[in-house]
């Protein structure tokens, strides 16, 4: 039945004429404290008394609204290509979404699947909800074909870069991951080092370039035959070990292997296993993802190289924040995260032969 709540204001959403009503001010005052105006225009106990009453009520105001007043919605769009596939996609949207959200902005998730035609769709669709901005993001690091859209609104890619250099873009730093991992196992004492996985993409690219270059600072050079591309599954791991260390002698195999990413670690320690390799006394391996749910569990545990997904998302938030409250559009320059290690038990001093 119809009839007063207990505040003596009928049924429904509170409005700031509710607000106004119960705290005996003005509905022009009530509208000065939730616009960021009161400063100035009213005594802060009138503030304070005018906020008592919405909280009362249990009064917010309607971000549509204000939307409109100050040309905005309060919410930005993120296109990814594979959120439901991918075993990284929760930390980054976890990033992207509680930064927006300390900014009083929601993210509007849509997942193309990589088809440029839904892409293009879903970049039309979040313009004629008119988003404040967009991110771009890939799970995994690529060049990528930029949406049209995108140059209609403030936009920032994550996890990839445009092919045509027109967007600031955050990505992680892999050359220097690579160079974390070769540190990892120079400072255990590992001079005969492998690399195990990946292909021509990127990430394998930089990866292996930065391991290199910290060998090659403590003059060790990387036998070609012990750089073994078998892509990035389980299966290419234990085909990658079994090249490097089946039937050899211990005195003319590598210590040390650096692995493309934990799916491939994983098919090394397996590979390691039954070959009757112990890890970490006569083999040390690194992976490099740190990915959820299994590197920890593997045994050993696995020594990793983290790729920065949530930071990614955090970072690449912030910037477009930025470029929302500044109006100002940010330089189509690159930002590379650091991606720090996880120390576990997969590596340990070098066997002394």
């Amino acid at each position: 039945m119809g009839g007063a709540d207990r505040n003596g204001v009928g049924g429904g959403r509170p409005t700031s004429r509710d607000v106004a009503r119960l705290a005996g001010v003005s509905h022009t005052a009530v509208s000065f404290v939730f616009n960021g105006r009161a400063d100035g225009n009213l005594s802060p106990a009138t503030q304070e008394r005018i906020r008592e009453a919405a909280a009362r009520l249990g009064y917010r105001p309607d971000p549509v609204a204000r939307g409109l007043r100050r040309r905005r919605t309060a919410v930005i769009g993120l296109i990814t290509d594979e959120i439901a596939a991918s075993p990284f996609a929760g930390r980054l949207l976890r990033g992207a979404m509680e930064t927006a959200w300390d900014s009083d902005h929601l993210v509007l998730t849509v997942d193309s699947g990589g088809d440029p035609a839904k892409e293009d769709a879903a970049v039309a669709e979040l313009l004629d909800r008119r988003v404040d901005g967009i991110i771009y993001a890939a799970m995994s690091l690529r060049r990528v074909r930029v949406p049209e859209g995108l140059h209609r609104v403030h936009s920032v890619l994550a996890n990839c870069l445009p092919e045509d250099g027109s967007l600031p873009a955050v990505i992680p730093a892999e050359r220097a991951g690579g160079r974390t991992a070769a540190r990892l196992l120079l400072e255990a004492g590992h001079h005969r080092v492998a690399l195990v996985g990946g292909q021509d993409d990127i990430a394998s690219v930089e990866r292996l370039r930065g391991f290199r270059d910290t060998l090659r600072a403590a003059g060790i050079t990387v036998p070609k035959e012990w750089v073994v591309r078998t892509g990035g599954e389980i299966s290419g791991g234990h085909e990658g070990a079994a090249r490097l260390l089946d039937g050899t002698a211990p005195q003319h195999r590598p210590t040390g292997i650096f692995c493309y990413n934990d799916r491939v670690a994983a098919g090394v320690l397996h590979a390691a296993t039954r070959l009757g390799i112990a890890v970490p006394g006569e083999l040390s391996v690194v992976g490099y993802d740190d990915q959820e749910h299994m590197a920890a569990f593997l045994t050993p545990a696995l020594t990793t190289v983290a790729l920065p997904h949530r930071a990614m998302g955090e970072a690449a938030t912030r910037l477009l924040l930025d470029a929302i409250d500044t109006g100002r559009t940010p330089p189509a320059t690159v930002r590379r995260l650091a991606c720090p290690v996880v120390s576990r038990a997969s590596v340990g001093p070098a066997p002394t032969r």
